[in-house]
């Protein structure tokens, strides 16, 4: 049982790591100091049920409505494009500071409804929640033991950067940080929008 757990908190930490929109979004309440225990919670709770879904089959759900891939991808596309473009007008215009950002908190309404956008809007979390977990799972007797392992790997992660996304505020004291930090949130946005809509 524990090694079936620890195999599905290897298998998802490992695909969580790689930088998208989710993370981004999570690193950067972090640094705000904004919200960051619900950010947190959402994105785990989002992957849980995502994961669950996966290891008790509900993959096969896609095979019965082929359009539900494309309208998610172009969608999702739609989106990123969008959210990248408010990162790059902010890198423009400059002038942010940590300071600054604490005093122009979005409201806990508005930040969860872009972060359950930007996480559910995304194919990739499907491929990689529903469809690789889920079908890695089937190998599994203890199917339950490797989905909980996953969940534990997911929620650990987001509580982890949210939280730990505070050590770098000093470095983000300094508008120049923040600006940087806006124009490479946009081209990771860009990236992956054209990413899902060309590859």
């Amino acid at each position: 049982m524990y090694l079936t757990f620890l195999q599905g908190f290897v298998l998802s930490i490992t695909l969580i790591l790689a930088i998208g929109a989710q993370n981004a979004f999570v690193l950067r309440q972090g640094l705000r100091g904004a919200h960051i225990f619900w950010v947190c919670l959402v994105c785990g709770v989002i992957d849980a049920v995502l994961i669950l879904a996966g290891i008790t089959g509900f993959g096969a759900l896609a095979q019965l409505l082929p359009w539900f891939e494309t309208a998610m991808r172009y969608g999702g596309a739609a989106f990123l494009l969008w959210y990248g473009w408010t990162n790059a007008v902010s890198a423009w215009k400059g002038g942010s500071s940590l300071e600054a950002a604490d005093g122009a908190e979005q409201s806990l309404k508005s930040t969860l409804a872009t972060l359950v956008a930007l996480s559910l809007l995304n194919p990739h979390v499907y491929l990689d929640t529903v469809v690789l977990i889920g079908s890695i799972s089937a190998q599994y007797e203890d199917r339950v033991s490797f989905g909980f392992g996953a969940v534990t790997a997911s929620i650990t992660f987001f509580f982890a950067l949210g939280y730990g996304a505070r050590l770098l505020r000093p470095i983000f004291s300094n508008p120049r940080a923040w600006q940087i930090s806006d124009a490479l949130i946009a081209l990771t946005m860009w990236a992956i929008a054209i990413k899902l809509v060309f590859f």
